[in-house]
């Protein structure tokens, strides 16, 4: 499973949505396309947040927020957008209100988040992104913490270079790199569960 999430180079051959040019745009700050996305995305969600109890001050402060978190994603070269920004920016909004009702104790919100939305493939598809997007940060976090011998063999199994080649130019055999390879990821794989273990 966690051996999938090593995307440092695979992340490039993922296939693109079409709205990563949005992505594209908050990292270079480009301002009219910014604003394209608060024109073409923030009343929907505004008005899907106001159905589940926030107001309208409330709605445009998640959304705003929203965007600040896509604009600290877009930051980050690993991440791509595989689904429609709108789905990703709505389900960024969401927990956003989730988080907001459950730490205001809020009485009268009693609809569940979900309740009259209908879930799409892309609504998956946004969930599935953010998913192995954290998935793949806490896995470049635990590269750290494992050994510099261990972190090389790691990345350097995800170029393009065959198993022998990447042997003959570590300067090992390839049934040692093999080995040596499994564990490190057995390494690497019960550290990111230990991590995860923690955080739910």
């Amino acid at each position: 499973m966690y051996q999938n999430i090593i995307t440092l180079a695979a992340y490039k051959s993922i296939y693109l949505h079409s709205d990563q040019h949005y992505i594209i745009s908050l990292k270079s700050h480009d301002s009219q396309k910014i604003t394209e996305i608060y024109q073409k995305f923030s009343p929907g969600i505004k008005t899907y947040l106001l159905s589940k109890g926030a107001d309208i001050d409330e709605a445009g402060d998640i959304f705003q927020e929203a965007v600040i978190d896509l604009y600290k994603l877009a930051k980050n070269d690993n991440f791509v957008l595989t689904c429609p920004l709108e789905a990703f920016l709505l389900l960024i909004c969401k927990r956003r209100w989730i988080n907001v009702v459950e730490k205001s104790k809020r009485r009268g919100v009693t609809k569940p988040i979900d309740e009259g939305y209908a879930s799409t493939a892309d609504d998956s598809a946004a969930e599935a992104l953010m998913a192995t997007f954290e998935d793949e940060q806490l896995v470049v976090e635990m590269l750290q913490k494992i050994s510099e011998r261990c972190r090389e063999i790691i990345v350097a199994s995800y170029t393009e270079k065959s198993q022998q080649q990447l042997a003959a130019q570590m300067g090992v055999s390839y049934a040692y790199l093999r080995k040596k390879k499994s564990v490190c990821m057995a390494e690497l794989i019960a550290l990111v569960r230990n991590k995860k273990s923690r955080l739910v």
